[in-house]
């Protein structure tokens, strides 16, 4: 038997190449590998970087989807069910959207795979695959398989994942909607065993909070230390208030902490469910705290709540220059479906497109739906604007600077080449067609 492993693109416009920032390796497909039995043959087409051979011989083809790639996944299942082969889906937005993927694919599996993807490979080889696999969250021992990689070109960074999930009930997120807000650790010895195999210099740690769990953080980084490894990952402003986990995070090589701000504004923080943010009058303090401890700061906003106008995304821009992050990324609200926030927006007719990751014409950076005290089409512009300016060359060296007296010298040329890439590639992002001008190479 014969699978193939298929990662779909979100999109690019014509003639242009894919984001380079978004080329990461795609650490589902080497754990997928890992599950699968050696006597089956696999090979992967990464759609972000090369183009897909509708042709190949194989029996079964595996699409990882996202709401993004929604819409560009039904269309590669449908070129090779043309040729009357099977195709399972899988990832956050299956789960979201069962019903919704069932209409372009033989067969989905809901939630983690582990406990379920030899079943569903056995039942494929017998000609009876399900419609529906449902995997259970359980400990996750498998170490992923990284040469299903072999010959591809990827970012220079490690991905090594070190949880799942997330406690907190925040309404625009999807990932604590997957886990039901419930935090799943890894295992220790294989968080490690990853680590000293990591093929590249700079590691992230894949956990949608880190520090969920204080005690279980303090013990990996105590593990992990011995290592001399340099790695990112993504936590909440509240850590800041444990100096001995900060102090612990800092010595096991964290250089850059990804925290979600997501607003300044007290009433949006209420309406978007998270109230562990509302640390308004210590929230300078904090931050300085983390930068105190020699830790960089990757700060995230979301905008289009209720609370919002023009003057929410230039507050938001002056407090992270004010603070001179590391970098930061100033992004419009999008209503993942299913999500508390998509019902709600759904239930007040405000939705521009029912589901906006199908609808044709609908672009990379545009809102889909509207907010209260902006218009969609200004709110967009004004994200753009923000990213503009944070990225400029002199606001870039004003944080280089800070950024050097924080992390270590090493990473020096390392954030130069992060936020000119990032500053570059504002306005590539901008409008590129979802789905679209993926099957030619650029010109």
């Amino acid at each position: 038997m014969k699978l193939t492993f298929i990662l779909p693109a979100i999109g690019k416009k014509p003639g242009q190449k894919y984001i380079g920032t978004w080329k990461m390796e795609p650490l589902t497909i080497a754990v997928l590998k890992a599950l699968t039995p050696p006597e089956i043959e696999t090979e992967l087409y990464d759609d972000r970087i090369e183009l897909i051979d509708y042709g190949t011989q194989t029996d079964l083809v595996c699409i990882t989807v996202e709401t993004y790639t929604a819409k560009r996944s039904y269309r590669i299942a449908e070129r090779f069910r043309q040729r009357g082969i099977p195709v399972v889906m899988g990832g956050y937005h299956v789960r979201l959207c069962p019903e919704e993927a069932e209409l372009y694919c033989d067969s989905v599996l809901l939630g983690n795979a582990e406990t379920i993807w030899v079943q569903m490979l056995r039942d494929a080889q017998n000609g009876c695959l399900q419609k529906r696999y449902t995997g259970e969250t359980a400990e996750y021992d498998v170490r992923p398989d990284r040469s299903i990689f072999a010959g591809k070109k990827y970012l220079p960074v490690s991905l090594v994942e070190t949880g799942r999930g997330c406690i907190h009930q925040c309404d625009f997120c999807s990932i604590s909607q997957f886990y039901c807000h419930r935090y799943y650790a890894r295992q220790h010895d294989l968080i490690v065993q990853d680590l000293r195999d990591t093929k590249y210099k700079y590691t992230f740690l894949v956990d949608d909070n880190l520090v969920a769990d204080h005690d279980n953080a303090l013990r990996l980084f105590e593990a992990i230390t011995p290592l001399g490894k340099k790695w990112a990952g993504q936590g909440t402003l509240s850590m800041a208030k444990n100096e001995k986990l900060l102090k612990a995070m800092k010595k096991s090589g964290c250089e850059v902490i990804l925290i979600g701000f997501e607003s300044l504004s007290k009433e949006n923080l209420k309406q978007m469910n998270k109230s562990f943010n509302y640390a308004l009058g210590e929230r300078d303090e904090l931050v300085k705290r983390v930068h105190d401890a020699g830790i960089g700061i990757y700060a995230t906003f979301v905008f289009g709540y209720d609370d919002d106008d023009e003057r929410t995304v230039e507050n938001a821009l002056e407090f992270a220059k004010k603070h001179n992050f590391y970098t930061a990324a100033f992004n419009h609200l999008l209503p993942f479906p299913n999500t508390p926030l998509y019902h709600r927006l759904r239930a007040e007719n405000r939705l521009i497109h029912d589901k906006w990751w199908l609808q044709e014409g609908y672009h990379y950076g545009e809102l889909a739906f509207h907010p209260k005290k902006i218009s969609a089409e200004k709110l967009s512009q004004l994200c753009r604007d923000a990213r503009k300016e944070f990225s400029a060359p002199k606001t870039v060296l004003s944080r280089g600077f800070a950024s050097l007296g924080r992390t270590s010298p090493l990473l020096w040329g390392l954030f130069w080449g992060m936020n000119l890439r990032i500053g570059g590639e504002v306005d590539q992002k901008m409008h590129i067609p979802i789905g679209e001008n993926l099957d030619e190479l650029p010109k």
